[in-house]
Order: structure tokens, then sequence, then C-alpha cells
């Protein structure tokens, strides 16, 4: 199952770290600016954790955890710069989960999403971004794919499509998970895009693409990568 994260911040720099950080462990992350965007999300895509700042361009965070707490227990993690004890107490009295002062490592916040998750009865392992098989070197947080120690140059796509089957590694993944995460809900019936982009995969990854030992095959099914 992919969780969706919604992450509210204003900051594009930030927002645009925290969205990539957290694809990358697996989530399916949505962005808002505002709390109008934010509001917006939450009526037509509700997420399954909330990351928010508090500053923002019309409105102040709490507004956003008051409203969601009336009608949702989704998780909520408050990420701001504001360091006084009252303000936290005071956001965490109103229905956030938790609270990290900026500037804070992504690698705290991975795990204290995780943490709101398992109070919510969702175990969440930390996810495997690095992946390791004969000469081919895969390290989905720095973005980089070796074979023989020479980096791979993959397209946004494929590195998606590589991405994802990480992250399942060693277990099948169906045609449809693979649309649905790389693609979009709206591109299931679009297995045509699968057999493209595999075949592009394969010929820069396995040294002999007619018998691959990377990026196998279940006839009918999906695709698996090879455990490591």
């Amino acid at each position: 199952m992919t969780l969706r994260v919604l992450v509210v911040e204003d900051d594009r720099e930030i927002r645009a770290l925290m969205q990539s950080s957290l694809a990358v462990e697996g989530f399916d992350v949505r962005t808002a600016a505002s709390l109008s965007e934010a509001g917006a999300l939450l009526r037509h895509d509700p997420p399954d954790v909330i990351v928010l700042d508090l500053g923002l361009p019309d409105g102040d965070g709490v507004q956003l955890v008051r409203e969601v707490r009336r009608q949702q227990s989704v998780p909520i993690i408050v990420v701001s710069a504001r360091h006084q004890e009252a303000q936290k107490i005071a956001l965490l009295d109103a229905g956030a989960d938790d609270y990290l002062t900026k500037p804070f490592s992504v690698g705290e916040l991975l795990a204290r999403i995780r943490v709101a998750l398992r109070h919510r009865g969702t175990a969440l392992a930390a996810a495997v971004t690095v992946h390791e098989l004969d000469d081919l070197r895969i390290d989905l947080a720095a973005h980089v794919v070796l074979r023989a120690g020479e980096t791979l140059h993959l397209t946004p796509t494929e590195f998606k499509l590589l991405a994802r089957l990480v992250r399942s590694a060693g277990r099948v993944v169906t045609h449809r998970q693979l649309l649905v995460d790389v693609w979009g809900p709206e591109f299931t019936e679009h297995t045509h895009y699968l057999r493209l982009y595999m075949a592009q995969l394969r010929a820069k990854i396995e040294q002999d693409p007619a018998e691959p030992r990377h990026l196998l095959t279940e006839t009918g099914v999906g695709y698996r990568l090879a455990d490591a």
C-alpha cells in the first residue's frame, strides 16, 4: 500500500526537498503552498499523513490543525521555525501529533512520520533506498545508478519505475500497481508504457537484455527486481 503524504509548505525549496525525500521513501506526495490549496486537497484527496508548516501566506497552520481535527484523525506533523515552548504546547493541544523545529534533518522527519503512523496502527519500516546485486548498484537517495562502476543515465520516468521496483525488491509488483505508482491512477490500462520503459531499462541495466538477470518478468502479473 502506498501511503499518501500532504506537505503544506510555502517555501519552494523546502517543499521540493521534502517532496523528493518522501517520494524516495515510497510515499505518494502531494504538496500545497497555502491553507486554501491544502483545504482543497484534503477535501478531494485525503492523505494518510500531513506535514504542516505554520507561517502560510493566507493564514496560520494552526487553523488547519483545528479544522482537520474536527473531522479526521490523520497524523499531523508540524514543522516550524517557531521554537517557543508555549507555541509548541498550543499546537499539540490543538491536535498536532508532533512538532519539529526548523532546521531539521529529513531522517528525523521520516522517523517522526513512522512513529505517528505506528500510533495509528500502521507499522512502517524504513524504506530500502540502496540495492546492490552483481555489478549493479542503485542508490535512490543519491539518485545514482551504477553498472560496473559506470554511471547510467536514466530518464526521470525510467528512474521512477526502477525506484518503485527497488522498494519491493524480491517481490512481484503488478502491472496495475506500477502504472498507478509511476504514471498515476488514470493510466492503469496503458500496459504498453510498461513494456516500452522496461525494455529501455533493460537495455541500460542488463548485460544481456534478452536474458535479464535483474528486471524479471512475471508473465501475466507484473515485474520483479531480483533480490540482492
